[in-house]
C-alpha cells in the first residue's frame, strides 16, 4: 500500500495561535480512519489540510503523491472528495439535488450554462441510489431535511471517484434516525473494496461506522493517540482527550462513551 497522507511533522499557527503542533500521521490506499476530538482540537484544520485548502505553517504536508506548496492545489482537490459544512452553505437553496451532485464534475457549486455528458448524468444517478436518495433527484435542495442533504452532500462529494473521501462531522445535527441511517449507509461505503481511503472527523464515539480501521485522536493540536480502532479506542486514551473520565462501551463494531 502506498500513502495516501503523509504529515510528518506539521503544525499551523493562525494570528499567533497554535492550531496543530507537531501532527505526524500517514494513512495509507485502503484505510478508513476516524478523527476523534472535542471542540477547538484541530480536527477541522486537519482535514482542510488534507483537502488541500490550506498550508501548514512548519512540517510537510504530502496528499496523494504531492507536497502542498510545491504543486498546484487546483489540480489536487479534483482528486480529493470533501463533504463539510462550509461547502454546503454555498449550495444554492433552489438548485435540484441531481444537479447539487452533477456539477462537482466541474468542481462548481450551482449550475449555470455548462452542460454535462450523460456518463456524468448516470454516475450522479447511480450514487443518489446507492445513498437511499435517488427519490431526491428533482427536489430543491432547500426543501430537503438536514438528514437527507448530509446523504445528498456525500454523493456530490463522491462524483468525482475521488482517491480519498473526507467527511468533516456528516452527522452533526441529525436526530437519533437520521444518525443511524447515516452510519450504517458509511459502513456499507467503508466495507467496499473500491472506495477510496476515508477521513471521518467526529466528535462522538457513536458515530463511528462499521468497517472502520484507524482512528487518530487530537487535543489542544497535538496527537494523543493514533492506530488500530480496536486497540487505540481505550478508555485512557479517551479520558485523556476530552480531559474528564469516561466509561467506554464495546458492542460489536460500534462504540458508546458516557462520563464515569
Amino acid at each position: 500500500m502506498s500513502d495516501v497522507l503523509a504529515l510528518a511533522g506539521v503544525g499551523v499557527v493562525r494570528g499567533g495561535t497554535t492550531i496543530l503542533d507537531d501532527v505526524t500521521w500517514e494513512v495509507e490506499e485502503g484505510q478508513r480512519w476516524v478523527v476523534l476530538g472535542p471542540n477547538g482540537a484541530g480536527k477541522t484544520t486537519l482535514l482542510q489540510l488534507a483537502a488541500g485548502r490550506m498550508h501548514p505553517t512548519t512540517g510537510v504536508a504530502g496528499v496523494l503523491g504531492e507536497v502542498l506548496g510545491a504543486v498546484d492545489v487546483f489540480d489536487l482537490r479534483p482528486r480529493i472528495g470533501l463533504s463539510s459544512a462550509a461547502l454546503a452553505d454555498r449550495i444554492p437553496p433552489r438548485e435540484t439535488v441531481r444537479d447539487v451532485v452533477v456539477t462537482a464534475s466541474y468542481g462548481v457549486v450551482g449550475r449555470w450554462r455548462e452542460s454535462y455528458e450523460r456518463l456524468d448524468e448516470n454516475r450522479a444517478a447511480e450514487l443518489l441510489e446507492a445513498l437511499g436518495a435517488s427519490h431526491l433527484a428533482t427536489r430543491r435542495y432547500g426543501t430537503l431535511s438536514e438528514g437527507e442533504r448530509k446523504r445528498v452532500q456525500i454523493a456530490r462529494a463522491l462524483m468525482t471517484d475521488p482517491e480519498l473521501m473526507l467527511l468533516d462531522e456528516p452527522a452533526a445535527g441529525l436526530d437519533l434516525g437520521g444518525r443511524e441511517d447515516l452510519v450504517r449507509r458509511l459502513g456499507q461505503l467503508a466495507g467496499d473494496l473500491a472506495a477510496p481511503a476515508l477521513v471521518l472527523v467526529t466528535h462522538h464515539v457513536e458515530e463511528i461506522p462499521p468497517s472502520f480501521t484507524d482512528v487518530l485522536l487530537l487535543r489542544d493540536g497535538r496527537v494523543v493517540a493514533q492506530g488500530p480502532l480496536e486497540i487505540t479506542l481505550t478508555e485512557e486514551h479517551l479520558e485523556r482527550t476530552f480531559g474528564m473520565p469516561l466509561e467506554l462501551e464495546v458492542r460489536g463494531s460500534r462504540y458508546a462513551a458516557r462520563a464515569r
